[in-house]
């Protein structure tokens, strides 16, 4: 058996680094499907979870995928899957049955232009309403967004503990450019990496219930096959999890997986901001654009504009109070993201009339330059 954690200094891609993020958390089993630009991510795993102790399976298909993680979770592992945008549409009926049975696991999608197949070797960004809205019904989501290698490692650990906090699939929303690139990634040693394991039943077997809809957080989750009550449905469904179709069970079940994560949604949330505090225009970005959305503002600084950068490091749930906030001081925001207008629509939102916000859109297959972010942004000084 090899090294559990590769620590030290590495030169390796963004999608290495998810595989060794999702390593480092405490995964040991991964079921996938070759799909590019995410194909890297599952190469890794193949080779990385034997030596580990963890078992990697080529699936039929990503709906497959998407089962299998699903009840490897129940069986007590940390799982994952990787895909790429027309996986990730396969995956949404079982995404929203984890989201139903409140499986914690982790779906890395690393995106590419759409629609259907559109470019599979090429960026896009615009899969962010699918991941939020993607499968049917009401529920709660948590999607990350990384803008490096680091962060695809750093994310994807992060990614697992909020699974097993909040008991739900969680999204690493990654883009081609940062999942091919390759730049220093360092792992922390491994008492230096924070790991969250999800809470167990602390009250006899006979008195356990795993499914909790009155609390803002899930009931704590046993491991089937160890004697606890175990019966997961997507039906709507009581507090033992047998099916009760009724509108008053409904609304206890939609209100709890969508509260959970509303009403903790600030400790779940982080950005990024600089020179916000001043800044009369506000750049919003996210993934590879916000890597040249910094350069724009870098370079209008130092020309002594007062220009502010928010990169969205929690795309889902959206900082939408933070950005009502900012909404009353400046003139505008500019929202550059390689699809014809997804976040924008939420700083749109968020900000109400009380500034304007330009998006500065591409339809996939290239990134913004800063030049252009930096003419947008000359619009409002």
């Amino acid at each position: 058996m090899g090294k559990e954690l590769l620590t030290g200094e590495h030169f390796i891609h963004g999608d290495a680094a998810c595989a060794e993020g999702g390593i480092a958390a405490g995964c040991r089993f991964f079921a996938g499907y070759p799909i590019t630009p995410a194909t890297e991510v599952a190469e890794r795993m193949a080779r990385r979870l034997p030596e580990v102790g963890g078992i990697y399976i080529q699936m039929e298909d990503e709906i497959g995928s998407m089962a299998a993680i699903l009840g490897a979770s129940w069986g007590g592992v940390k799982s994952m899957t990787a895909t790429s945008g027309p996986g990730f549409s396969l995956m949404m009926e079982n995404i929203g049955l984890g989201m139903m049975t409140e499986t914690p696991c982790v779906v890395v999608n690393i995106q590419r232009g759409g629609p259907s197949t559109g470019l599979p070797t090429l960026v896009g960004q615009a899969d962010v309403m699918q991941a939020r809205w993607g499968s049917h019904g009401d529920y709660g989501c948590i999607a990350l967004a990384p803008s490096s290698p680091q962060e695809c490692f750093d994310l994807t650990v992060h990614a697992f503990n909020l699974s097993e906090i909040y008991r739900l699939p969680v999204f690493v929303l990654g883009d081609e450019v940062v999942g091919h690139m390759s730049e220093k990634v360092v792992i922390p040693k491994k008492e230096d990496i924070v790991v969250v394991d999800r809470p167990t039943p602390s009250m006899s077997k006979d008195r356990y219930l795993p499914f909790d809809t009155v609390s803002d957080m899930p009931a704590p989750m046993a491991i089937a096959g160890q004697g606890y009550h175990a019966h997961v449905t997507g039906l709507t469904h009581d507090e033992r999890g047998y099916p009760v179709i009724t509108d008053i069970v409904q609304e206890r079940n939609v209100r709890h997986i969508v509260d959970k994560i509303k009403n903790n949604a600030q400790n779940i949330i982080r950005v990024e901001t600089i020179g916000i505090e001043d800044a009369e225009v506000v750049v919003v970005a996210y993934g590879c654009t916000a890597r040249v959305a910094r350069q724009a503002v870098e370079d209008l600084r130092s020309l002594g504009h007062k220009v502010g950068l928010l990169r969205l490091v929690t795309i889902w749930p959206f900082p939408s109070r933070l950005i009502r906030s900012i909404a009353g001081r400046v003139r505008a925001f500019v929202v550059p993201e390689i699809n014809y207008g997804q976040v924008a629509y939420e700083v749109e939102r968020a900000a109400g009339a009380a500034s304007e916000v330009l998006l500065l859109a591409l339809m996939g297959g290239s990134i913004h330059t800063p030049g252009e972010i930096e003419e947008a942004v000359g619009e409002f000084l």
